[in-house]
């Protein structure tokens, strides 16, 4: 009968200790574990790609806390299933004096009735939620659900703990097949993972099924492919080729190759790179890489990162494609980054230089009695909406720090610069 049973499943932790990658949760001085230690277990959120431990964490908590377990997926649940599960859980509580839990898989799918469904019974104390999702909470969890929820982070199973599941698997593979098989790479099974353990496990169990009936008992990378029939760049995402990739691609858009960029990405995304980390360093290179030569560049990465908090993978590809080739076909500018170096330098050097008075609140009479904010002239006042006064303290005064790009947009704007500040740009 255990033949039948999945690897993943045999594998599956039973207990705090077995749980691979998320000690900050589940270790000795965890939060979990230490809210099932003192008996305070609330409403959770656990968010965290695919194949870090989501289900297999609440299932552990209603075991070491006594509390009866019902699950729902938000894909094929609606508001009657919900209700149905509270009922039950209303009944039970009236014996066992312990909430039930309920485990919600992929919450972000329930849409706002379907969530509201939930808060009577969470705020009664009928259930306690325990809900999964793989989105970011702050945009697929009604705010009212949320603040009744602690909600805490999953991580992906770093390079090394995906080493050790491998072994793991193996190990147990061997022992329930009666077969002796060795692991030449792993790089291979943990590349087509993505990170999520699962699929590795599965993968280990496909690959070694399939050479179980021959000689062949070290598996390599090359066997690895061959099974599942994909060809993976093996991509180490907490290695080297980690920096010198995304390093690749950043040049790529600095130096407005569309081409090369596209290709760095499908390098990071076949390598399992997350997309967060991608669209970060997108919306960094908008700001100093191309600034004001297309100041329309930080709201188009800065969605782009908003966007992929909210789709996840696959489609993630789409959008972090189309908004790496806008960054490499825009005029790029420097300048606002230069700016700021050049001032943060200046702060350093000079130290806390005093406000001018003239540019100072007065909020009091004896403020006003000490000239501040005497001779400030209000801009709106004048034509142009603009008078010439100086704005820095009096020992750097004139000091310039930006100093407009050359591209089509900074140029207008140094013109207008020089005809109002007459000679200072």
């Amino acid at each position: 009968m255990s033949h039948n049973i999945p690897l993943a499943e045999k594998l599956r932790p039973k207990t705090f200790d077995e749980v691979l990658g998320q000690e900050h949760l589940t270790g000795k001085n965890g939060t979990i574990r230490k809210m099932i230690e003192n008996d305070t277990l609330n409403s959770l959120i656990f968010w965290g790609p695919p194949g870090t431990g989501k289900t297999t964490l609440a299932e552990i908590i209603s075991e070491k806390s006594g509390r009866k377990f019902f699950k729902l997926s938000a894909v094929s649940s609606g508001v009657k299933d919900v209700r149905e599960v509270i009922d039950d859980a209303k009944k039970l509580n009236l014996f066992s004096g312990k909430s039930p839990i309920l485990f919600i898989d992929e919450i972000h799918r329930f849409n706002k009735s379907q969530q509201d469904s939930l808060l009577h019974a969470v705020e009664k104390g009928w259930i306690v939620l325990i809900g999964a999702t793989t989105e970011n909470p702050s945009f697929e969890v009604v705010s009212a659900l949320l603040s009744r929820s602690q909600v805490y982070v999953l991580k992906s199973l770093s390079f090394e703990k995906l080493e050790e599941l491998a072994d793991i698997s193996l190990a147990r593979y061997n022992e329930d097949e009666g077969t002796g098989f060795k692991l030449k790479d792993k790089e291979a099974f943990i590349q087509y993972s993505g990170g999520d353990a699962r699929k590795l496990i599965n993968s280990v169990e496909i690959v070694l099924n399939n050479f179980k009936n021959s000689k062949k008992k070290e598996i390599s990378n090359e066997d690895v492919l061959s099974v599942l029939q994909e060809t993976m760049a093996l991509y180490d995402k907490n290695g080297e080729q980690h920096y010198d990739i995304i390093s690749a691609f950043i040049k790529s858009m600095r130096g407005s190759d569309p081409n090369a960029a596209v290709y760095w990405l499908a390098r990071m995304l076949s390598g399992g790179e997350d997309v967060k980390f991608i669209a970060r360093r997108m919306l960094i290179l908008a700001a100093e890489d191309i600034g004001l030569a297309n100041p329309n560049a930080l709201v188009v990465a800065n969605n782009c990162f908003q966007a992929v908090n909210v789709i996840g993978n696959p489609e993630s590809r789409i959008i972090l494609s189309e908004t790496a080739v806008y960054l490499a076909v825009s005029p790029k500018s420097n300048s606002t980054y230069l700016a700021i170096d050049h001032a943060l330098d200046l702060v350093k050097k000079t130290g806390n230089l005093p406000v001018p008075l003239h540019l100072r609140n007065a909020p009091t009479k004896l403020m006003k009695e000490m000239n501040y904010g005497k001779d400030y002239d209000y801009a709106h006042s004048h034509a142009g909406n603009f008078v010439f006064q100086e704005f820095l303290p009096e020992e750097i005064r004139g000091t310039k720090f930006y100093e407009p790009g050359n591209n089509s947009t900074e140029n207008k704007i140094l013109e207008e610069l020089k005809r109002k500040w007459r000679g200072k740009y």
